[in-house]
């Protein structure tokens, strides 16, 4: 189902842990599909998915602030966050040779821990704008922003993308 892989990855990058985005889609695809007939323009589905990942993103985010912090044992493989997770799956297919695969794969890892550490709210217009192909105006209903909000701050989270990828690039 094409809704269940997009909620899935966008939830993925929003939250960043495998396991939480697991949660955060089911969540979000049950609430759309109890809600799915109040929908009055078909073409705002998919702008209302994007609504509906992005509150349970924030919600399970809120919960966390109560839980303890998570310890992971050195015995386990490691768990799959935002720099681990997406890096197996960009798989190769028309015949791409060892050197541009792992091109790709060292470029992503890069954009990817760039992505990381930008400020929330600054990496899911990010997502949602260059990586989902949502545009100013879906942006802003997603975000419950105004478009020259999300154009301000699409502008300095590309500004700190440069810099942080720049930095990174002289070590």
């Amino acid at each position: 189902m094409r809704a269940q892989s997009v909620a899935y990855r966008f939830s993925l990058l929003v939250c960043g842990h495998a396991h939480d985005a697991e949660d955060v889609m089911q969540d979000a695809l049950i609430k759309t599909y109890r809600r799915v007939g109040t929908i009055k323009d078909p073409g705002a589905f998919r702008t209302w998915l994007f609504r509906t990942v992005r509150n349970a993103c924030l919600m399970k985010r809120r919960r966390r602030v109560d839980e303890p912090a998570r310890v992971e044992s050195l015995d386990q493989p490691p768990s799959r966050d935002l720099g681990h997770a997406a890096s197996g799956r960009e798989v190769a297919s028309g015949g791409k040779g060892p050197e541009e695969l792992a091109l790709n794969s060292w470029l992503g890892d890069r954009l990817r821990r760039a992505l990381a550490k930008l400020p929330p709210s600054y990496r899911m217009i990010v997502l949602l704008r260059e990586m989902e192909g949502l545009s100013t105006r879906e942006v802003a209903k997603v975000t419950s922003m105004t478009q020259d909000n999300v154009k301000t701050r699409l502008h300095r989270a590309r500004v700190m993308l440069r810099e942080s990828l720049g930095h990174e690039e002289n070590k």
